[in-house]
């Protein structure tokens, strides 16, 4: 099996970085989009185990990545707990109902893992027999915080001010709602590493719309939850745009620290409390040439040096991105690395 990834997350010296990219089981593949359009929607897919273990092993095969990650979505855990949502084309994530009130908390419950997310748990099982040790299976949830977001504002924002106004006006329903959120979390997560996950990553996208001190209030203890809820495999934090979170993710019981392409290196790994980091590449440098990705990626692992690293991008490759780009930033990632040893 291929564990350099595990065991780089557990602070190991590896013969090479490991390298995977968020959002790589997706729409840069023709093949995804094939699969895509044999399904309804982005949510049948989800919730087909056979499609979803498909589009997973994708990338493994095509692009040579060093693990995969289940093909689900984060707003899987607002939909258990009784908030249905739609995936609009080309606009994105909508909930036709949203949370507004402590009265409206009785629409909604922990999520029952096992019957509500049952298909996620397939998945998992089906993609870990068909990957056969190849590479290890990342599971994956989003962080209480940003789930709150979308509960209350019921689609994307560039502010998510009417989720943000609910810490100023309703500070105690809005911790009784996040208290849900992370009792789902955490039961589904745990779930996911019985099905198989070798390890865990907390997506908290909009985690860079809050104040330092917010920060510290309301989405912070929740991830600790988290964090110290499970002690089965290496969990990574990545918080997005938080660059003054880094020090307090330091200190979590996590592995692994993700961090965009704004956040300098040198000062994270002060900061990461001897922590692997994860990241960091700006996905636009894969817009580049072939010999700019290369001196792109070639930069980025001189800054992370040869341990404790996990190569991938800031954020999400975009879906516009070519994947023989993506090709070539893996290959540097590897090649590269293994002289650096």
């Amino acid at each position: 099996m291929n564990d350099l990834i595990l065991r780089t997350a557990r602070g190991e010296k590896t013969e090479r970085t490991p390298v995977w990219l968020m959002r790589q089981a997706g729409r840069i593949l023709p093949e995804y989009r094939a699969v895509r359009a044999s399904v309804s929607g982005f949510v049948e897919l989800c919730q087909t185990p056979e499609l979803a273990c498909e589009v997973t092993i994708q990338p493994v095969d095509l692009l040579g990545v060093d693990a995969a990650i289940i093909f689900s979505d984060i707003l899987v855990i607002p939909e258990a707990m009784g908030l249905p949502y739609e995936m609009v084309e080309k606009r994105g994530p909508f909930f036709p109902n949203t949370i507004q009130t402590e009265k409206d908390l009785g629409k909604i419950r922990v999520a029952d893992v096992q019957s509500d997310l049952g298909y996620v748990l397939d998945a998992i099982k089906l993609t870990k027999k068909e990957l056969n040790g190849r590479v290890p299976l990342i599971g994956f949830a989003g962080a209480p915080f940003t789930i709150f977001c979308y509960m209350i504002e019921g689609q994307g924002s560039k502010t998510f001010s009417n989720a943000k106004k609910m810490f100023y006006t309703e500070p105690e329903f809005s911790h009784k709602l996040l208290q849900m959120i992370t009792d789902s979390t955490i039961a589904y997560l745990k779930a996911q590493i019985e099905a198989g996950a070798d390890m865990i990553q907390i997506f908290d996208s909009w985690a860079g719309i809050l104040s330092p001190e917010q920060y510290e209030i309301f989405a912070m203890p929740y991830i600790n939850q988290i964090c110290d809820a499970i002690d089965e495999v290496p969990k990574t934090v990545f918080a997005k745009g938080a660059y003054f979170a880094r020090e307090a993710i330091g200190k979590a019981n996590c592995n692994t620290i993700g961090l965009d392409w704004n956040m300098n290196v040198a000062e994270s790994r002060k900061l990461a409390n001897g922590k692997v980091l994860q990241g960091n590449l700006d996905p636009c440098a894969l817009y580049g040439s072939d010999k700019d990705i290369e001196k792109a990626t070639i930069k980025m692992l001189d800054q992370f040096g040869p341990d404790h690293h996990i190569a991938n991008l800031g954020h999400g490759v975009y879906p516009d991105i070519n994947p023989e780009k993506v090709k070539v930033f893996i290959n540097t990632v590897k090649e590269y690395s293994e002289k650096m040893r």
